[in-house]
């Protein structure tokens, strides 16, 4: 498949088992808006899109997300169905002004009017320490793979690194219930802000060309 790849299309529903096939094959969504793109722009230049995905089979945390993990014992983890409701806007809010450029204007530009089914099942990771909400991940469930949509948390926690842990508890749970595959969503070929994605074990991305998944390492 040729690299100038740039396509979407809507999905108002699909199976678990659609779902599994639409992100093997490099597809992401907002809602009920699903695409696919090989290359970007990122600081000015050019740079290739790469789809990446956990092996959960060989996953194994680093030292430093075990250390994420031991700063954050103290913190209660729930999953439950995705919700979008006036406390998470408030969430969504303190996120947004991390963010210089490209900022994000609303919650449901991410997520669909009904998020806990439309395009498919999705669930949310809520972290919490003596009842004050710190972070929310949004994920979707397919078949045999789970796959991340959005992490939001409040910008007043960041030392303790809740995205990295929304994302190791999110893999914990499809580890748990026996899933295969953990899908990151997008990064690029060279240095960004999405490098976070690329610290996690057994890591592989999508080649355009040839359709198939190659080790990250």
């Amino acid at each position: 498949m040729t690299e100038s790849l740039d396509q979407f299309q809507f999905i108002q529903h699909a199976t678990p088992a659609e779902m599994d096939s639409l992100w093997a094959t490099g597809w992401r969504h907002f809602g009920t808006l699903f695409f696919r793109y090989a290359l970007s722009w990122h600081d000015g230049h050019r740079v290739r899109v790469l789809p990446l995905r956990i092996d959960l089979r060989r996953f194994i945390p680093s030292r430093s997300q075990r250390r994420v993990l031991n700063r954050n014992a103290d913190m209660r983890v729930k999953i439950g169905p995705a919700m979008i409701d006036p406390k998470r806007e408030r969430m969504f809010a303190r996120h947004r002004s991390r963010f210089k450029h490209n900022v994000p204007d609303s919650l449901r530009d991410f997520l669909s009017s009904a998020p806990s089914q439309i395009p498919c099942e999705a669930k949310e990771c809520r972290l919490s320490v003596d009842n004050q909400l710190l972070g929310i991940g949004y994920f979707d469930v397919g078949r045999e793979a789970v796959s991340a949509v959005y992490s939001m948390f409040d910008p007043a926690e960041s030392r303790r690194s809740p995205g990295i842990k929304l994302i190791l508890e999110e893999i914990h749970w499809a580890t748990e219930h026996d899933f295969r595959y953990f899908y990151l969503g997008y990064c690029y070929d060279q240095p960004s802000y999405y490098d976070y994605k690329k610290r996690f074990a057994a890591s592989e991305y999508l080649d355009w060309q040839t359709m198939r998944y190659v080790s990250l390492a």
